[in-house]
């Protein structure tokens, strides 16, 4: 009798869930136009509106008519260089490479002599955009870290095509460099240049290149900032930084506008992993342009040279100078016989203007001075004293064994002004006056005269000076020689005389 009632229970259960699954298979059957059914591809009319779309398909439309536009005119390069290390068996120093030379892991091995140095091959990638052409000839513009003294290059083409390039020139200082090849083909698309003066921060820009070795892509970002510095030692542009994305193998890519004209040519990043972090920083395609003739033609660029250092000033220098707010560059030093001598500049002058145009930053005036042509002549406007002077210079080719002479740079040191902060620190009177001698240069006429570091100058050719403005006044009256009193370690001595 229980397992009668059990079994009757378990029937009227089954023709339930039949009833329920019957309505179930019911209402997945219906037709799609029935509301209890949803599907993955439903239109959502009311999600998105027609003017969003538009928008965004007009966006879409741009990018893709910007890449379309600067791709053609991309290539990857592939970099072999030889490259010396000293060798680690030689004698002294610390070995470079721990676990046996470069060259060995590709199976070449020493030739056995002692030569202090071995030579091994460097294998890298990078990129480069064609900007000119010349019968058969193509030229591609890149970095100078790039290609360094290649010694074989292969330049490949969007359409996948290779060619042997050839290293037409560098220069480090820009750091470009220009890679010839030769092709045929009629479809080689040689890029436009723009104007990198006109960019602004919040441009839209397109860097493109072959980051980590996928070639052909483009990374969209924005303008972040200009006329940046930094970068690799001795490197004279500034820079326009972006947030596009730009890693290993984007070096020597366009930087692109949104015409799909080239702005720049990326070159370096800002990282701490190695990768990108939306601090990729592109040389200003107009600090390139005439380079690209004078590499075509000499395979190397000439650079102007006035022989000046400069440096930036900080708010305390310029107002003990009387330079007030403007912008400039300050001369500390002067290569005796230099064009920059020759005409008159003189350490301690605040320069504001070259031919005509303002002076921003250091980098700035470096380069334009660079730009200048040997045997022009430029106009200098300079504040000494408070006062404006404008100078004429004879611009020179610039030489760089007279560039690393030191003993001829003139006065060698940098004088500092007296704050109470000082004082305190050396110990001196607080009435103490005069100019702090700093940052002296070996084998210059500070160290001929036995000028040292610490020393407080208090006269120059007996003429007492108690601030920098004083100081660098009288240093510029000085003609056939000079000598200073200093206060040293509590005592007034006199330095040897520098005749000129």
């Amino acid at each position: 009798m229980y397992l009668k009632q059990k079994f009757q229970t378990l029937l009227s259960f089954a023709t339930v869930l039949s009833m329920v699954v019957m309505i179930f298979v019911s209402s997945c059957s219906a037709s799609p136009a029935s509301a209890t059914t949803v599907y993955a591809d439903t239109k959502h009319s009311d999600a998105i509106t027609k003017e969003t779309i538009t928008l965004l398909e007009g966006l879409q439309s741009a990018n893709r008519q910007v890449a379309a536009s600067i791709l053609p005119s991309v290539v990857t390069l592939s970099v072999t260089e030889i490259k010396k290390v000293r060798n680690p068996l030689s004698g002294d120093g610390f070995p470079w490479f721990f676990f046996g030379m470069p060259n060995q892991e590709n199976g070449e091995k020493s030739d056995g002599k002692d030569s202090g140095e071995q030579e091994y091959k460097s294998e890298g990638m990078g990129s480069g955009v064609i900007v000119r052409k010349s019968g058969n000839t193509y030229y591609v513009l890149t970095n100078q870290h790039v290609t360094g003294t290649a010694e074989k290059i292969i330049v490949k083409l969007y359409n996948g095509h290779t060619a042997e390039g050839k290293l037409v020139g560098g220069d480090q200082r820009r750091d470009i460099a220009l890679v010839s090849f030769e092709s045929t083909e009629k479809d080689i698309v040689i890029a436009e240049l723009g104007n990198s003066d006109a960019v602004e921060v919040g441009d839209i820009v397109f860097a493109v290149g072959a980051p980590l070795g996928y070639v052909s892509t483009v990374t969209r970002g924005m303008v972040s900032a200009v006329g940046r510095s930094g970068g690799p030692n001795d490197n004279i542009n500034d820079f326009i930084q972006t947030d596009a994305a730009i890693n290993q193998g984007n070096s020597g890519g366009p930087l692109v506008n949104i015409y799909g004209q080239v702005i720049g040519i990326n070159t370096w990043i800002a990282s701490s992993s190695g990768g990108s972090q939306g601090l990729g920083f592109s040389i200003p395609i107009n600090n390139v342009k005439s380079a690209i003739d004078s590499l075509i033609s000499d395979g190397k660029l000439k650079y102007g040279w006035v022989g000046v250092q400069l440096t930036s000033a900080d708010k305390t220098v310029m107002k003990a100078l009387g330079i007030g707010d403007k912008t400039g560059a300050l001369a500390i030093d002067v290569f005796l016989g230099s064009p920059a001598f020759k005409g008159g500049i003189r350490p301690g002058d605040f320069v504001v203007k070259l031919n005509g145009k303002e002076v921003k930053s250091v980098d700035q005036l470096v380069r334009d001075i660079g730009d200048l042509r040997s045997g022009a002549t430029a106009e200098f406007i300079v504040i000494r004293d408070g006062k404006e002077q404008t100078l004429s210079v004879k611009i020179e080719e610039r030489d760089q064994n007279i560039v690393t002479d030191s003993s001829k740079l003139w006065p060698g040191f940098i004088g500092y002004e007296l704050e109470d902060e000082i004082r305190d620190k050396l110990k001196l009177d607080k009435k103490q006056t005069g100019v702090l001698v700093t940052n002296i240069t070996n084998k210059t006429p500070a160290v001929i005269i036995g000028l040292k570091s610490g020393d407080i100058i208090t006269a120059v050719n007996d003429v007492p000076v108690a601030n920098m403005r004083e100081f660098y006044r009288e240093l510029s009256k000085v003609k056939k020689e000079v000598w200073f009193d200093v206060l040293r370690e509590g005592q007034t001595l006199s330095t040897l005389r520098y005749k000129f």
